[in-house]
C-alpha cells in the first residue's frame, strides 16, 4: 500500500529515484508486464545494480503487503492505480470520548474484509497536521508500529496481506495533545479497492469547549454527513427566470424531459436552494469558476453508486479527476433516478468561511455542467463530451435568469470550421487542379499565366489565409499556449509552418527546363503531403473536440452541424466533376 522504504533502508541513490519511476509504472502497467521489464533490466551487465533493481521493483509493485507504508505517513494515501471509493464501508470505534495527556483509548477498526490498513490520529481541528500520539499493539500478528514523522509508533498498519475483519490497537495520548484529536483510517479491500482517511470518531480532552465551526474530516474519498431523502417526484422548470436563475440545455426544456440538462438557484435568506438534472446514470457536476476553462473551480457532484445517489463537494485542479472530500457543507439532501434521468438537489449557506475550496455564491462565476459514468464503488470517470460553459459570468444570487451554454466555444467552433475547409476542401480541389487540369487547360490563360496555374495557386493562398486565420482562434481564446491540449498545438504549428513554407518555396521554383526543377518538384510534393496528413490529425482532434461534443438535443449545434455537412458535400461534388472531366479528356 503506497510508496514507502521498507524498516532499515534509509539512505539508497539509486532505489530512491527507481521506486519513484515503479510508482508511475503501477499506474499505467500491468504486473505481468513490469516482470517482463524486470527480467529485461536483468541482464544489463553489473549483478549489484541488478540486485537493487529487483528489490526497488518488487517493493513497489507488490504494494508493500508487509505494511511498511511510511511514505505515506502525509496522505495516507496508497499508490494503487486508481482513485479511493466514495462511501466507507469500514467504521473506526474508540471506548470513551474524553482523556487526559497519558490516557489509554482502546481504538477499534471494523467492516468487512479487508486486507490492508493505515491508522492514525490527528488534531481534529486541523486534519492535515502531522499525527499524534503514540499506539500499543493488542495483537502483533496482525499490526505494526510505524514511525509517522518525529513521532515514534504514531501510526498503525497491517503485516501481511492476510484477511481481516476487525483491528483493535491502543492510542495513548501525549502530553502536548491538542483539545480534539480525531482518528483516521485508510482501508484497503483489495488492490484496486480502497477508502482513504475514513474519519473516525472525535475524543476530547476534559472541559474543552465546543467548537465554533463544524468539524470536518478533509477525506478524499467520504460523501457529506449528511442523510439523503428520496424526492418522490421530479422537478420542474416552474419559477425559471422569475424566482430562479436555471441554466438548461438545450433552452427552454423541462428538466422532467430525458433529453434535458437542468440547473436551479434560488436564494432562500442566508442560504441557496440547488437543482440539478441529466440525462445520467453515472454522475452529474456542475462547477463554479473564475474562468472558461478547468482548473482551481468549486464543484458538486451527485455520483451513482449501488442505485443509489452521493451529493459530494469537490476542488478541480486542472485537468486531473477532481479531489473529493467530506466537507459537512450541504443540507436537505435529496435524489431521483428513474428511467435514466438523475436529479438531486440540496441546500448549501450562501457565506462558508470554515470551508476552504467553497466559493461565496453572491459573487460572480462561469458555470460548469458536465456528465459522465461512475464504476463501481462510485469512482468517476472523465465525462462523455465537452461540459456545458455559460456564455458569461452570473451571480446566481443576483437577478433570476433563464440562460443557456455552449459546450464548444464560438473562437473554437470557428477554428474547427476554418481548418476543416482549408483542408478538406480549397487544398483538395488545388491538389485535383494540378494533377489532372494541366493538359485540359494548357492553351487557357487567365491574367498572363496558365489558367490550371492560376487556380491552383489562388486555392493554396486561400489554404494558408483560411489555416492562418484558424491558428490565431485557439490563442485568443485562451491568452496564449495552452499547457493543457497535448499534442494538439504542436500538430498545429506544424502545420501552420508547412503551409507558410510552400508558397515561399513556390516563390523560387526553377524554371520548367532547369536542372534542379525534378529537386523542386519533389520537395513540393513532399512537403504538401506532410502537411496534408498532420492536417487530418488536427481535423479529426477538431471534430472530435467540437461535433462529438454537442448533444443530440442541443438546438444551437444543429445549424453548425448542418453548415459542415453543407461544405462537405458540396466539396466532395467538385471533386467528382473535376475527376470526371479528367477522365473524359485522357
Amino acid at each position: 500500500m503506497g510508496l514507502a522504504l521498507p524498516e532499515g533502508r534509509h539512505t539508497c541513490l539509486v532505489c530512491i529515484p527507481l521506486e519513484l519511476i515503479t510508482c508511475f509504472l503501477c499506474l499505467r502497467m500491468e504486473r505481468r508486464f513490469i516482470s517482463v521489464l524486470l527480467a529485461f533490466w536483468m541482464e544489463l551487465p553489473g549483478l549489484a545494480f541488478a540486485v537493487w533493481m529487483l528489490i526497488c521493483f518488487y517493493a513497489s509493485v507488490s504494494g508493500y503487503p508487509n505494511g511498511k507504508v511510511r511514505a505515506a505517513c502525509t496522505s495516507m494515501i496508497p499508490c494503487h492505480g486508481s482513485s479511493p471509493q466514495l462511501s466507507p464501508e469500514h467504521t473506526i470505534t474508540v471506548n470513551g470520548t474524553e482523556f487526559k495527556p497519558g490516557d489509554s483509548i482502546e481504538v477499534h477498526l471494523s467492516g468487512p474484509v479487508f486486507e490492508g490498513f493505515f491508522i492514525q490520529a490527528r488534531d481534529a481541528e486541523h486534519l492535515e497536521s502531522p499525527a499524534l500520539g503514540s499506539f500499543m499493539l493488542a495483537d502483533r500478528r496482525v499490526s505494526q508500529l510505524l514511525t509517522c514523522g518525529h513521532t515514534k509508533n504514531s501510526a498503525v498498519s497491517h503485516t501481511s496481506k492476510a484477511k481481516k475483519k476487525h483491528i483493535k490497537v491502543y492510542w495513548i495520548a501525549p502530553g502536548d495533545a491538542p483539545k480534539r484529536v480525531q482518528f483516521l483510517a485508510t482501508v484497503v479491500k483489495k488492490y484496486k479497492t480502497f477508502w482513504v482517511k475514513i474519519p473516525g470518531p472525535i475524543v476530547s480532552q476534559p472541559n474543552a469547549l465546543s467548537p465554533t465551526t463544524p468539524l470536518h474530516a478533509t477525506s478524499e474519498a467520504v460523501s457529506t454527513s449528511h442523510p439523503a431523502s428520496y424526492l418522490s417526484k421530479p422537478f420542474n422548470a416552474s419559477g425559471c427566470g422569475r424566482t430562479k436563475f436555471c441554466i438548461r440545455n438545450p433552452s427552454n426544456c423541462d428538466p422532467e424531459s430525458a433529453s434535458c440538462f437542468f440547473l436551479s438557484f434560488q436564494q432562500e435568506r442566508s442560504s441557496v436552494f440547488i437543482e440539478m438534472s441529466g440525462p445520467s446514470e453515472g454522475y452529474l457536476a456542475f462547477a463554479l469558476s473564475h474562468d472558461q476553462w478547468m482548473g482551481g473551480d468549486d464543484a458538486y457532484l451527485c455520483v451513482g453508486e449501488d442505485h443509489r445517489i452521493h451529493t459530494i463537494t469537490a476542488y478541480l485542479k486542472g485537468r486531473s479527476p477532481p479531489v473529493l472530500d467530506s466537507e459537512n457543507a450541504l443540507e436537505d439532501v435529496s435524489w431521483r433516478l428513474v428511467d435514466g434521468l438523475l436529479q438531486c438537489s440540496f441546500r448549501r449557506s450562501i457565506r462558508l468561511p470554515a470551508y476552504k475550496g467553497r466559493f461565496n455564491l453572491d459573487a460572480s462565476y462561469y458555470i460548469f455542467l458536465a456528465d459522465g459514468e461512475a464504476s463501481e464503488g462510485g469512482v468517476i470517470h472523465k465525462h462523455h463530451h465537452q461540459p456545458l460553459i455559460t456564455n458569461g459570468m452570473y451571480n446566481v444570487t443576483g437577478l433570476p435568469q433563464d440562460i443557456g451554454g455552449s459546450r464548444s466555444p464560438r473562437l473554437i467552433k470557428a477554428h474547427g470550421a476554418l481548418m476543416f475547409i482549408a483542408w478538406v476542401t480549397t487544398v483538395s480541389i488545388g491538389v485535383i487542379v494540378a494533377r489532372f487540369f494541366k493538359p485540359v487547360w494548357s492553351h487557357s490563360f487567365l491574367f498572363g499565366k496558365e489558367m490550371w496555374f492560376q487556380v491552383h495557386r489562388m486555392l493554396m493562398l486561400t489554404t494558408v489565409m483560411l489555416t492562418s486565420i484558424s491558428f490565431v482562434l485557439p490563442f485568443i481564446y485562451r491568452g496564449g499556449w495552452s499547457q493543457q491540449a497535448g499534442f494538439h498545438p504542436y500538430l498545429g504549428c506544424t502545420v501552420m509552418a508547412l503551409a507558410i513554407f510552400q508558397p515561399l518555396m513556390a516563390g523560387f521554383r526553377p524554371s520548367r527546363h532547369a536542372p534542379r526543377r525534378q529537386l523542386f518538384n519533389w520537395f513540393h510534393w513532399s512537403t504538401g503531403t506532410a502537411a496534408r496528413i498532420l492536417a487530418v490529425e488536427v481535423i479529426e482532434y477538431d471534430r472530435v473536440q467540437i461535433l462529438q461534443s454537442l448533444t443530440s438535443a442541443e438546438a444551437e449545434g444543429r445549424l453548425f452541424k448542418q453548415i459542415v455537412l453543407t461544405i462537405y458535400v458540396c466539396g466532395n461534388i467538385v471533386f467528382l466533376i473535376a475527376f470526371l472531366a479528367a477522365i473524359n479528356q485522357i
